[in-house]
C-alpha cells in the first residue's frame, strides 16, 4: 500500500491541475481567444474614437446647414464623407455624395461654414486598408482550415503506408495457438529460426526466402498463421491488405509501397504481412487500359523493392491469397515470393484441435462429443468451425440452457449448412406432399447407391433457399473422387425429378438447382476429367475467364464439332443417371413412400430412420453387410414407423415422356 504522505511529484500536480475541458477543448479556447484579442486591439481604438461622433444624414445635414447650425465641414474627397462640429460642439459624421455636388458647397459657404477638403494619404492609408482587409480573410481561411483539419490530414498523408505496426510484444499469438497444421507450421519455422538467430545461417552462406505465400482457401487461417510466426520470432510486425494501396489518385499506390519498405528497414529485423495480395499482384498488361493503370505500377514498384532487399536486412515478407492462379509470374519467381506454403481445409485429424481451442471458453454439456462433431464437419474452415461452435451457443441461449449440448450442436451444423429455418412460410398441403417425395427420392437413391455418401438428415421445413433439404454426410475426407462416386452423385441428384415423375406423372419447378448441378458436374466429366470414351483422354478447362483482362472474347480451343460431341456425351451421361435413377425408385416405390409418410408427419427424420423404412418396404435389408447412414448426432426417433404393403405383385406405373 503506498503512503498517503508521499511527497507528489511536479507532473503528477500538474496533471491534477489540469482543465477539466480536456486538451482539444482548451486549445479551441485559446484560438478563439487570441482571435478575439487582436479584432480588439486593431478595431477597438477606432469603436471607442468614434462613439461620441453623431452621424446624421445628408438631407439633416443641409437642414441644420442652412439654419445655421453647422460651424464647420470637412469634406474628404474621393469618399464623400463630411465631418465637422456643430455650433453646440458636437461631433458629426455624414456621408454624402462623391463628387461633392457644387451648389451645395456654395450654400455651405454662403451660410458662414468653414468648408475644407481633405485627400486620405495615399500609401499609409492603402497599407492599412489592406492589412485589415487581409487580416479578416486570414481569419476566416484560419477557422476553415481548423474546421477541416481531419480532412486537410487525410489529403497531405495520402502517400503514408497505411500498415498497422506491432512491436515485438505484439501480437501475442505463437503456434500454440493455431490449432492443427504440423506440417504448414514446421514448414514455416525456418523463418521463425532465421530471424531469431540469423547468425546461424549467414555463418554458412545460406539465406532464408525473401518472400512466402500462403495459399489457402478463405477462412483456413493464414492470417493467423502469419501473425503467430511475429509473435514466434518476436520482431515488429507490419500488416497490410493490399486493397490498402489502391487509391483514386495515380502514383499513391506505389509511394505506400515505398513507405512501408523504408518503414520495415527502420524496423529490421521485421516481418511484413500483405493480406489479399492478389488485388495488387494480377497478372500485368491483362486490362484494357494498358500498362500504365494504378495498379500495374503498385505492383512495378513492390517488385522493384524486393529486388532491392539486403539479405542482411532481415526483413521478410509474407503474404496471403486464395487465388494465387491469377498472380503475376514475376511476383511468384525466386528471389521474391519464392516459397508457397499451403493452407489447405483442415481434415479430420486437424478439425477436433481447433474446435478444442474454439470450445475452450465454452460451458459444455456432458454429452458433448467433439470427435463426433469434428466428423460431422468436413469440409470446413477454421473460420466455419467457429461459427459453428458460436452458433450453437446462441442456440444454447435461445433455448435457455445453461450450457452447451449435442443437441445444439446439431441444431448448428444445420443452420450452417442448410440455412436457417424460414417459418414465416406456408405450404399448401399438396405442395409439402410434393416437396416430401422430392427429397424422399433424393435420400432413398442416397442410401441405396452404393458409392453415394451417407445419407444423414431428411427436411421438408423450409430452410435457406430451399423448400426442403436432402443432408449426405462422407464418412472420411476425400481427396480424389471415383467415376463411380461421380455418378452415383448425379443420380442421386436425378432422384427428386425422377419421385415427381413417378408419383404426379408431371414435373415442378423444384429440381432446377439439381439439374443445374447436375448439367455442370457432367460437362466437367466430359471437358476437363476425361470421362467420356468418345471424347477420350482430353481436357479444357473453364470458358470463365479469372477476370476481364484475360481475354476480350470469351474463346474455346476446340472446335465446333467438338462441341457438338461434347454436348452430346453430357446429354448422354445425364440421360443415363435419370434412367438409372427411374430404374431404382421403381423398384424401392414402396420406400420412397414410407419415407414421404414419415416426412409428412415429422417433417425431418434422421438417416438412420429413413434406412429402416427402406429396408422394411423392401421386405430386407437393402446392405446386408451394414447400414448405410451417417450417424445422427442428436435427433429423436419418429413415434411410429410406417408399414408398407407387403404384396409383391405391386408394378410400376408407365411413365410420361417429357
Amino acid at each position: 500500500m503506498s503512503n498517503a504522505n508521499e511527497r507528489k511529484s511536479p507532473k503528477s500536480m500538474l496533471d491534477s491541475k489540469k482543465s477539466p475541458l480536456g486538451p482539444e477543448p482548451r486549445k479551441r479556447l485559446m484560438t478563439f481567444g487570441l482571435i478575439a484579442l487582436v479584432i480588439g486591439i486593431l478595431l477597438g481604438p477606432r469603436l471607442y474614437g468614434s462613439s461620441t461622433v453623431k452621424s446624421i444624414s445628408y438631407t439633416e445635414f443641409l437642414s441644420s446647414a442652412k439654419s445655421g447650425g453647422v460651424a464647420t465641414a470637412t469634406v474628404e474627397n474621393y469618399s464623400g464623407v463630411i465631418t465637422g462640429t456643430l455650433e453646440n460642439g458636437t461631433q458629426y459624421s455624414v456621408l454624402g455624395p462623391d463628387p461633392a455636388i457644387a451648389k451645395d458647397i456654395t450654400m455651405l459657404r454662403n451660410a458662414g461654414i468653414n468648408v475644407k477638403f481633405k485627400n486620405p494619404s495615399s500609401l499609409g492609408q492603402a497599407v492599412s486598408n489592406m492589412l485589415q482587409t487581409l487580416f479578416i480573410f486570414g481569419i476566416i481561411g484560419f477557422i476553415i482550415m481548423r474546421m477541416s483539419r481531419g480532412q486537410m490530414g487525410g489529403m497531405m498523408s495520402i502517400t503514408k503506408s497505411r500498415a498497422k505496426l506491432f512491436d515485438e510484444d505484439r501480437p501475442t499469438t505463437t503456434f500454440a495457438d493455431v490449432a492443427g497444421y504440423d506440417g504448414v507450421k514446421e514448414e514455416i519455422s525456418e523463418v521463425v529460426s532465421f530471424l531469431k538467430n540469423p547468425e546461424k545461417y549467414t555463418a554458412i552462406g545460406a539465406t532464408i526466402p525473401k518472400g512466402m505465400l500462403l495459399v489457402g482457401p478463405p477462412g483456413t487461417g493464414k492470417t493467423l498463421i502469419a501473425r503467430a510466426v511475429a509473435g514466434e520470432a518476436k520482431v515488429p510486425f507490419f500488416s497490410v491488405s493490399g486493397s490498402d494501396f489502391m487509391e483514386m489518385f495515380v502514383g499513391v499506390g506505389a509511394s505506400r509501397v515505398r513507405d512501408l519498405f523504408a518503414s520495415a528497414r527502420k524496423e529490421s529485423p521485421a516481418i511484413i504481412f500483405i493480406d489479399e495480395i492478389d488485388s495488387i499482384g494480377r497478372k500485368r498488361g491483362a486490362g484494357l487500359g494498358g500498362g500504365h493503370d494504378e495498379r500495374e505500377q503498385t505492383l512495378n514498384q513492390m517488385l522493384s523493392e524486393m529486388d532491392g532487399f539486403d539479405t542482411t536486412t532481415g526483413i521478410v515478407m509474407i503474404a496471403a491469397t486464395n487465388r494465387p492462379d491469377v498472380l503475376d509470374p514475376a511476383l511468384l519467381r525466386p528471389g521474391r515470393f519464392d516459397r508457397q506454403v499451403v493452407v489447405p481445409l483442415p481434415d479430420l485429424d486437424e478439425r477436433l484441435p481447433i474446435l478444442t481451442v474454439h470450445t475452450q471458453n465454452k460451458k459444455l454439456a456432458p454429452d458433448v462429443d467433439l470427435e463426433l462433431v469434428a466428423r460431422g464437419t468436413p469440409g470446413m474452415s477454421g473460420a466455419d468451425l467457429a461459427n459453428l461452435v458460436n452458433e450453437a451457443a446462441l442456440h444454447a441461449v435461445r433455448r435457455g440452457a445453461v450450457a452447451v449440448s449435442m443437441i445444439d450442436f446439431e441444431s448448428a451444423r444445420d443452420r450452417v449448412l442448410m440455412g436457417q429455418k424460414r417459418d414465416s412460410v406456408v405450404m399448401q398441403d399438396d405442395e409439402r406432399a410434393r416437396i416430401a417425395y422430392h427429397e424422399g427420392g433424393h435420400a432413398l437413391l442416397a442410401y441405396v447407391l452404393e458409392k453415394a455418401d451417407p445419407l444423414h438428415k431428411i427436411t421438408i421445413i423450409p430452410r435457406g433457399m430451399a423448400l426442403g433439404v436432402t443432408m449426405t454426410l462422407p464418412e472420411e475426407d476425400r481427396h480424389v473422387y471415383s467415376r463411380q462416386y461421380i455418378e452415383d452423385s448425379l443420380c442421386m441428384r436425378m432422384g427428386g425429378r425422377v419421385a415427381e415423375l413417378l408419383i404426379y406423372g408431371d414435373l415442378s419447378t423444384g429440381a432446377s438447382d439439381d439439374l443445374q448441378r447436375n448439367t455442370e458436374l457432367a460437362r466437367r466429366m466430359v471437358r476437363e476429367w476425361g470421362m467420356s470414351k468418345k471424347v477420350g483422354p482430353m481436357a479444357w478447362g473453364s470458358n470463365n475467364q479469372v477476370f476481364l483482362g484475360e481475354d476480350l472474347m470469351s474463346t474455346r480451343d476446340y472446335s465446333d464439332d467438338m462441341a457438338k460431341t461434347i454436348d452430346e456425351e453430357v446429354e448422354r451421361i445425364l440421360r443415363e443417371q435419370e434412367a438409372r435413377a427411374i430404374e431404382v425408385l421403381t423398384l424401392h416405390r414402396r420406400g420412397l413412400e414410407a419415407i414421404a409418410a414419415a416426412l409428412l408427419e415429422h417433417e425431418t427424420i434422421d438417416g438412420e430412420t429413413a434406412a429402416s423404412l427402406i429396408d422394411e418396404a423392401h421386405g430386407a435389408p437393402v446392405h446386408p453387410a451394414g447400414v448405410k447412414t451417417g450417424k445422427a448426432i442428436s435427433i429423436p426417433e419418429p413415434d411410429a414407423v410406417i408399414e408398407s404393403d407387403p404384396d409383391p405383385t405391386w408394378a410400376p406405373p408407365s411413365l410420361p415422356s417429357v
